[in-house]
C-alpha cells in the first residue's frame, strides 16, 4: 500500500465564518490520516508511545489551499509516506472533494523519533522495516 485514504464529511463545526473548512482543520485531517495510516499497518500511535516509548512529535508542516472546501462536503484524505530516514518520518496528504477528485489542498508533516525526556533516538528496527515497505516512491 503506497498511501491510506480515508472520508469525511465536513460538520458546520469544522468550517468558519465564511462557510469554508478553517484552515487549521486542515492539520487536523493530516493527523488522522497518519494515525490511521499506521493503524492500517498494525502500529498504532498508542503502542508507540506506551510499548515502545517512541513519540512522534511535529517538527516540520505546511499546507497549501487550493480552494475551499465547505460545510457538507465529503472530503478524501490521502496520506503517504514521503521520505523515511533513521530517526524521522515525513508525510504527504491530499485532500479532495470525495466526489469529483478536485484537489483542495495539500501538505507534509514531518515527525523526528524521540523517546521519553524527548531525545532524539532510533527508530525501533521493525517500525523502519514495517514503513519502508509502504515509503513512496
Amino acid at each position: 500500500m503506497r498511501y491510506y485514504d480515508f472520508e469525511v464529511r465536513i460538520s458546520y463545526s469544522d468550517t468558519d465564518r465564511m462557510d469554508v473548512i478553517y484552515y487549521a482543520n486542515y492539520l487536523v485531517f493530516f493527523e488522522r490520516g497518519r494515525t490511521e495510516f499506521l493503524r492500517s499497518l498494525g502500529m498504532r500511535y498508542r503502542d508507540l508511545e506506551e510499548k515502545e516509548g517512541i513519540y512522534l512529535p511535529a517538527m516540520e508542516a505546511s499546507v497549501r489551499y487550493l480552494r475551499p472546501g465547505r460545510y457538507d462536503d465529503l472530503i478524501r484524505v490521502r496520506t503517504f509516506i514521503s521520505e523515511l530516514g533513521g530517526a524521522h518520518i515525513g508525510f504527504r496528504y491530499e485532500i479532495a472533494l470525495a466526489e469529483t477528485g478536485r484537489l483542495i489542498a495539500a501538505g507534509a508533516t514531518r515527525h523526528p523519533t524521540v523517546n521519553r525526556d524527548w531525545k532524539p533516538t532510533r527508530m525501533p528496527a521493525k517500525l523502519h522495516k514495517l514503513l519502508v515497505a509502504h515509503l513512496e516512491k
